[in-house]
């Protein structure tokens, strides 16, 4: 099962659609509200250099924006 970490915010249709899709998956995924925790936001800004969500970190790889064909790739690696 691939560790999966997503950035985010409670407003971000994207962000949504993205925990739609590791749900459907069945993978487990940790979320990171990027909004409220001060210490997640500094985090995804250290990851990526910045601000947009979601950001989501597939094995240790980034991925930035909500791109399926990515997540998939890099969930199977």
């Amino acid at each position: 099962m691939p560790k999966i970490t997503i950035y985010s915010t409670p407003w971000c249709g994207y962000c949504k659609q993205a925990k739609e899709y590791f749900q459907t998956k069945g993978w487990e995924f940790t979320e990171k509200d990027v909004q409220a925790d001060t210490v997640a936001r500094e985090e995804m800004i250290n990851k990526t250099g910045q601000l947009g969500v979601p950001v989501i970190d597939v094995n240790g790889k980034i991925i930035i924006g909500f791109d399926r064909p990515k997540i998939d790739q890099y969930a199977a690696s």
